[in-house]
């Protein structure tokens, strides 16, 4: 992979942010040829921890009690929800529903069949169901935050999009991004399978890239 032509395509995206509202991100689209979709085991279903972050403040839900609690809270969680109001979100999901949209979740392994039971049917359908918290809780929140996921949307969509980063991360800053996603996807599917790619911030036009180029 060529690192410089990676660049110059994120370059040329972002010339074409204009001024907007809010902070556009930047988005990667891969399209694929010759696998079958219509199998499960074929469709892509990834969680990748982007290096240099996502470049704007991700809201990360919390389901932890007690001590992990009080961590989640000074590691700035959007929310951190207890057995008690789970069993309230059970009961009206109303809430939960609207967290779903916009918020990476996490869950203390010993709450993760509560949530699993309760909101499993909600978080799975919107693809948020909780990753469960392996260590402090602090690093367990910061990763959440600059986690993206890379999922097949529907049996025969040959496409997959995710998040970089952001318009106000540093060209490197994304192509480093990038990488690591590219190279996670090259480890579910063969390069050969990849038949294009490229780069698009949120209202901008898509950028292509040559991911065959040879590296410099």
């Amino acid at each position: 992979m060529d690192k410089n032509m990676i660049q110059r395509a994120l370059d040329k995206a972002l010339e074409t942010k204009g001024k907007r509202k809010f902070t556009q991100s930047m988005e990667v689209i891969f399209n694929f040829r010759g696998i079958d979709t219509a199998k499960p085991e074929n469709r892509i279903n990834l969680d990748i921890v982007l290096p240099k972050g996502r470049g704007k403040k991700l809201p990360v839900v919390v389901f932890a009690e007690q001590a992990q609690a009080l961590d989640a809270q000074k590691a700035g969680a959007e929310k951190v929800f207890g057995n008690v109001e789970l069993q309230k979100m059970a009961a009206d999901k109303s809430e939960i529903r609207k967290l779903a949209k916009s918020c990476e979740f996490i869950a203390a392994p010993n709450m993760m069949i509560n949530v699993g039971k309760n909101l499993g049917q909600v978080l799975g359908a919107k693809n948020r169901l909780p990753k469960p918290i392996t260590g402090p809780v602090a690093e367990a929140v910061k990763m959440a935050e600059a986690r993206v996921r890379l999922n097949s949307r529907g049996k025969y969509l040959p496409t997959v999009q995710c998040p970089i980063g952001s318009e106000t991360m540093s060209v490197p800053d994304l192509a480093e991004n990038f990488e690591a996603v590219y190279d996670k996807v090259k480890a579910k599917v063969t390069e050969s399978s990849i038949a294009s790619v490229y780069f698009k911030l949120s209202m901008g036009a898509p950028v292509r890239v040559d991911v065959t180029a040879p590296k410099n």
